[in-house]
């Protein structure tokens, strides 16, 4: 089924792009992933298929993502360097362009340490930036080591970023990783959860920012309580969760339906900042028509 939306003719029509994200089934069962993307299709202009994410064991991201185009939703495929080296990451790509994925988010990927199978050895033959030039060879119809292709491989790269951090210092740092990424061909950008617009708008602000004319997504993790707050603060490298936010939660007597209004406020908020946002819904797939309802959209 032909996807009813797509993020490439929503960034072309300059329209507000909203990309939300999937994970595979630990397992063949595939109905619940199903189920949950027929309700978005038409709804989000693409969706993440993620890659064994914080290192467990999942379905891989391409069988995620041929059941979304089959589902008529735009995917963009998550590749982690941890998992795969340059050719297997070049297989990986050329059967998903064969396919029909358009876009794919170039990932590091979580340590192997956090997962299911720790004892596994980590790969990291290329890092993002690396994986972002086999994209960019693979689109150009030859692989990484300058072979012809039978057909070139139709695909974005796209890459992550960190704007929201309150240490100036590291600001800097993620401003340079972006350069960095943009310069190795991404196309497009989602970020981590954010929740200081203030700072989400001095980055996109940079001048050499602004200059590389790259789409940005906002990412905006719908927090379900003061608990999961806490524990993102706490666990999750490079999200801060402001303590206002917390309290919050913590007063309310519905979390999620708070989480829910909070996620709708950031998504008002950044509209005119960035080009569109990225909602983590953390289980909470069904409620992203009432978000962007909320938000206006």
């Amino acid at each position: 089924m032909a996807p009813k939306r797509t993020l490439r003719a929503g960034l072309a029509a300059g329209e507000f792009i909203v990309t939300t994200e999937f994970e595979p089934p630990k397992g063949t069962d595939l109905a619940k992933f199903r189920e949950k993307a027929r309700r978005l299709a038409g709804v989000v202009h693409a969706a993440n298929v993620t890659d064994n994410q914080s290192a467990r064991v999942k379905m891989s991201p391409l069988g995620g993502a041929l059941a979304l185009l089959e589902e008529g939703i735009d995917p963009i495929l998550q590749l982690t360097c941890r998992d795969r080296n340059r050719m297997a990451l070049q297989s990986d790509l050329l059967a998903a362009a064969a396919f029909g994925v358009r876009q794919v988010l170039a990932l590091f990927g979580d340590p192997i340490r956090i997962g299911d199978h720790p004892e596994a050895k980590e790969v990291h033959d290329v890092d993002t930036n690396g994986l972002i030039g086999l994209v960019r060879a693979l689109a150009s119809g030859k692989d990484a080591a300058g072979n012809d292709l039978a057909g070139s491989a139709d695909l974005w790269p796209g890459a992550a970023a960190s704007p929201d951090n309150p240490d100036p210092a590291k600001v800097e740092a993620q401003v340079q990783s972006f350069l960095k990424k943009r310069e190795a061909g991404a196309r497009f950008f989602q970020t981590q959860a954010v929740y200081d617009t203030g700072r989400v708008a001095a980055f996109m602000a940079r001048p050499e920012v602004k200059a590389t004319g790259a789409p940005v997504l906002a990412g905006i993790m719908v927090l379900k309580s003061a608990k999961m707050a806490r524990f993102v603060n706490e666990k999750i490298p490079g999200i801060f969760v402001p303590d206002a936010v917390i309290a919050e939660l913590e007063k309310s007597s519905s979390p999620v339906e708070t989480g829910i209004e909070i996620a709708a406020r950031q998504v008002r908020e950044l509209r005119g900042i960035v080009q569109g946002v990225h909602l983590y819904t953390m289980g909470l797939e069904e409620r992203v028509p009432d978000i962007l309802q909320k938000a206006g959209i």
